[in-house]
């Protein structure tokens, strides 16, 4: 029988009320609390915790406040930059390229519920993992929803909601974000 974990993990639905789940947001939370106070704090400290809380990551600079579920389930690569005001839902695998920069206020949500109504009321919810390539920057604003590709050398538009894969090499902004040109 799987776990909670591994359902949600699986992309299945699972309830996110799960003794274990909760432990894992709970333990998330304390980090990022301490993280978010650590605004004026050197890059080297806040990397530390950064470290301890997300799945593997290299060289990484995130600035607070930041906000995630469980951090655990997010792979960062080399040089990866967040602005202030980033939210990751992370209750899939994140999986974050080398050279990526995102603006202020970036969502990436890998969380979603049920669409039906009569599903969705009974509580449990769905994952979907996230995947962006390499030297990719996502502007301010922008919301990148559960299940989206973002292929490498791609720049998304500030406050674009990206509910498809984007290939690479493109500028794509808008909502629903499309592809605008080849770069």
């Amino acid at each position: 029988m799987k776990s909670e974990l591994q359902k949600m993990l699986d992309g299945e639905l699972y309830q996110a009320w799960d003794e274990e789940l909760v432990k894992m947001r709970d333990y998330a939370r304390i980090h990022l609390s301490k993280y978010n106070l650590m605004i004026a704090a050197p890059l080297e400290e806040r990397t530390a915790l950064l470290k301890d809380l997300l799945g593997n990551c290299s060289t990484i600079d995130i600035q607070p406040p930041f906000f995630c579920d469980y951090g655990s389930h997010i792979f960062a690569g080399k040089n990866f930059f967040m602005n202030f005001n980033c939210v990751i839902l992370d209750c899939a695998k994140v999986t974050i390229g080398d050279n990526v920069m995102c603006g202020p206020y970036v969502q990436i949500y890998t969380a979603y519920h049920p669409v039906m109504a009569a599903e969705r009321i009974k509580g449990p919810e769905l994952a979907s993992p996230i995947t962006i390539g390499d030297n990719v920057w996502i502007g301010g604003g922008a919301i990148i929803c559960p299940g989206v590709t973002i292929g490498q050398n791609t720049t998304i538009g500030a406050g674009s909601v990206v509910t498809k894969d984007i290939p690479a090499n493109v500028f794509a902004a808008g909502n629903p974000c499309k592809v605008i040109r080849h770069l």
